[in-house]
């Protein structure tokens, strides 16, 4: 089946199997390994992306049906290669050790940020929920949502 997406601001369109998870596709066919495989089961939060302005688990649907959507993954976060600020926070404020769920993290983070511009302790701690990491505790993550949330506000 032929697919259209637009990754990042960019078109692209290819057939794919109807078995095709978009996380493979988005690194696979796409060449977009940002977002990474983790779990494949939606537990641990490592492959999400925004499609259509939500936050997703890109392995826990098609690709056939993101069809025609339009998606972010965390390569697209950055602007003339100025990082976004929720990127930049998680820098800051060390809200990454190993690296494995940042993107996943950074992404479910934005969303976050995106509905509510003052998230307190407990609704970061909420919105993270889906996403999994085995390095940081958290609280560093926790910081980072709240001093991009913070400098967004500005």
């Amino acid at each position: 089946m032929k697919i259209h997406l637009t990754i990042n601001g960019k078109n692209y369109s290819h057939d794919v199997e109807p078995r095709l998870l978009l996380i493979h596709y988005l690194r696979e066919n796409a060449a977009l390994t940002g977002s990474h495989v983790g779990c494949e089961t939606s537990l641990c939060g490592a492959c999400t992306i925004e499609l259509d302005g939500k936050a997703v688990k890109s392995c826990t649907m098609f690709a056939v049906q993101a069809d025609g959507a339009k998606i972010t993954t965390i390569e697209g976060l950055a602007n003339d290669g100025k990082l976004h600020g929720v990127q930049e926070a998680f820098w800051n404020e060390h809200g990454l050790q190993c690296g494995f769920c940042t993107p996943g993290m950074i992404m479910a983070s934005k969303q976050i940020i995106d509905r509510n511009h003052a998230p307190s302790d407990a609704e970061i701690r909420h919105g993270l929920e889906g996403n999994l990491c085995r390095c940081t505790g958290y609280q560093h993550i926790v910081n980072a949502v709240k001093a991009a949330a913070a400098a967004a506000g500005k």
